[in-house]
């Protein structure tokens, strides 16, 4: 097991897979005071020249069904 301190540091990678002109191109993730942030990055042009806009947000969490029992036609949410 590796003693290395990840505490305020970070990492980015070329986003290759990319689905639209939106998306980040610049994929990665930044530790904070040891809370771990995910931070993209979107290589933009300015009057002085190229830069790199940074976003940093919680991590993604998938969301699961806390339903306990299966819904039927007449239970349906909407």
């Amino acid at each position: 097991m590796s003693n290395y301190d990840n505490t305020n540091k970070g990492i980015l990678f070329v986003n290759d897979t990319k689905g639209n002109d939106k998306a980040p191109t610049l994929k990665g993730k930044i530790n904070v005071n040891g809370k771990e942030y995910e931070l993209a990055g979107w290589t933009r042009e300015g009057k002085n020249g190229k830069f790199y806009s940074l976003a940093i947000s919680e991590p993604f969490k998938k969301q699961t069904s806390t339903l306990t029992e299966p819904l039927k036609d007449n239970n349906l949410p909407f």
